[in-house]
């Protein structure tokens, strides 16, 4: 075939290309034309779903990268060649200054010092040239904006969310798929109490906006509203828990992780049964949330559907269908009869519930991959986050297309947003925590290294604007929530 000849002769130039070591390489027009042209009939010859005009702009940019290489490629050999040069000078030298020959030591300290300046230069020359790759990068903020104050160890297995009460006293909630929901003492970091209604994953919980009862989803395909009772204990003074020395990070086994009883979450008051069970999924509730008012809550579950319910009777009020793929996640509008659900069909939608007799349904088509959740800000604002490692902004009004795009390396997990300051925290798979702002511009990157910060996946991030001592929370798969200080009016001016 005319294609396999093509790609066999352009694999042996290639090979002879790399064998040999001559700085003397001439390109020429019609050469350039001649590999493009083979690489664009072996393109053709594959089963490709991608327009051929961004296959043909996909073959320039690979073009680039590999004669950008190419060239470095052929700096370093020089490099090398002028290092073998010059020990061989050095070691003439030697013989012909000090009138005999040089100890091997000696030779060998100044070949490499000689080697090392090279080497340097070799990095600076490589830096150059991948400048314009890693130039969108910032810089990791200093650790004295980004605090962390306490650790909540208690749990038995990975912690999926985590929640701040909204009423008095605020206290810390985590959802555990040791079948547990527990409350925090954020101060001291202490368990309050311990929910051991489900017999499943719990996978999501909320806190009522007026009174003190939580709202907690579960792999047993319910949904529980429950009552707590807390008495917040005295504080006690808190170690330092940043004086850690550079950013080295390192890699843990099971055995660095935390004990579930490290702070004893067993001797804790425990809740046994609910309130209120809601029965109507099919499948596991992943999430659950309050509409504005707290009289009525909505659920996503993975039999694709959400379910709106009347919390006084427990009764299905309305089911959500429309998403082909299992859900992930569902969020309430702080102040309007507003939702919106993410799924694994790569989108997420709007409900509307503000009149009674109109649902309208609005689809937002942006990722091409998961959607993990998609969260409410200020005015009329979503941002969503999803495994193909984006979070975007949209406007309400406008589902066409994003406002804001923040692309990252990792998959992002459940964001959460300071709607005050307008930050979002993104919760990765790689256990890094990144600041954003809504305009797509980084901030800040929480410390992580072999004393502090998630050793695992992080699962979610919380705000509290108002706590004094903690404004931001996390979660991980460590089976540990951590409370963090963020410095916000030094992070914005760093900015």
């Amino acid at each position: 075939m005319p294609i396999e000849s093509g790609s066999c002769a352009s694999a042996r130039q290639a090979k002879q290309k790399r064998k040999s070591h001559s700085l003397s390489i001439r390109r020429t027009n019609s050469s350039e034309q001649e590999r493009a042209g083979l690489q664009r009939d072996m393109l053709e010859g594959q089963d490709s779903k991608l327009p051929s005009s961004v296959r043909n702009t996909l073959l320039e940019l690979f073009g680039q990268i590999e004669r950008e290489f190419e060239n470095l490629y052929i700096e370093n050999l020089e490099l090398r060649r002028e290092i073998d040069t010059l020990n061989e000078r050095l070691a003439a030298e030697g013989q012909t200054i000090d009138g005999a020959e040089l100890s091997k030591g000696q030779l060998k300290t100044k070949a490499s010092h000689s080697t090392s300046q090279l080497s340097q230069k070799l990095k600076t020359t490589y830096k150059a040239s991948t400048s314009k790759i890693v130039s969108s990068f910032k810089t990791t903020t200093s650790r004295a904006i980004c605090q962390l104050v306490k650790e909540y160890v208690g749990h038995r297995d990975g912690i999926w969310d985590v929640s701040v009460a909204k009423t008095q006293p605020v206290v810390l909630g985590t959802a555990s798929a040791d079948h547990t929901a527990l409350l925090w003492s954020i101060e001291t970091g202490k368990c309050l109490t311990k929910y051991v209604g489900h017999v499943g994953s719990v996978n999501s919980i909320k806190f009522h906006p007026t009174e003190q009862v939580a709202l907690t989803a579960s792999g047993d395909q319910t949904a529980h509203i429950w009552r707590y009772i807390v008495q917040l204990p005295t504080p006690q003074p808190t170690a330092d828990c940043n004086q850690v020395s550079g950013e080295d990070e390192v890699e843990f086994s099971d055995k660095d992780e935390p004990d579930g009883d490290g702070d004893g979450s067993s001797d804790c008051p425990t809740v046994r049964a609910p309130l209120t069970s809601l029965k109507s999924h099919q499948g596991v509730v992943i999430a659950a949330d309050w509409l504005v008012g707290g009289k009525q809550a909505v659920t996503a579950s993975w039999d694709r559907t959400a379910n709106l319910y009347d919390v006084e009777t427990s009764e299905l009020v309305h089911s959500l269908t429309g998403h082909d793929q299992e859900l992930t996640h569902c969020c309430t509008h702080p102040t309007q009869r507003l939702v919106v659900t993410s799924s694994r069909d790569t989108t997420f939608r709007l409900w509307d519930f503000r009149d009674p007799s109109i649902h309208s349904v609005n689809v937002f088509q942006g990722h091409t991959d998961t959607v993990t959740s998609a969260v409410f800000t200020v005015g009329d604002n979503v941002v969503s986050g999803s495994d193909d490692r984006t979070v975007k902004v949209w406007d309400l009004k406008n589902m066409r297309s994003p406002i804001a795009t923040i692309r990252t390396d990792s998959a992002v997990n459940r964001i959460n947003v300071c709607v005050g300051q307008r930050i979002i925290a993104l919760p990765h798979d790689n256990r890094q925590v990144r600041l954003f702002d809504m305009s797509g511009v980084r901030l800040a990157r929480l410390p992580r290294s072999n004393r502090q910060g998630h050793r695992r996946m992080v699962c979610c991030t919380a705000w509290s604007e108002d706590h004094p001592i903690c404004n931001l929370f996390t979660c991980g798969f460590d089976r540990q929530a951590i409370g963090w200080n963020i410095n916000i009016p030094a992070l914005l001016q760093e900015k």
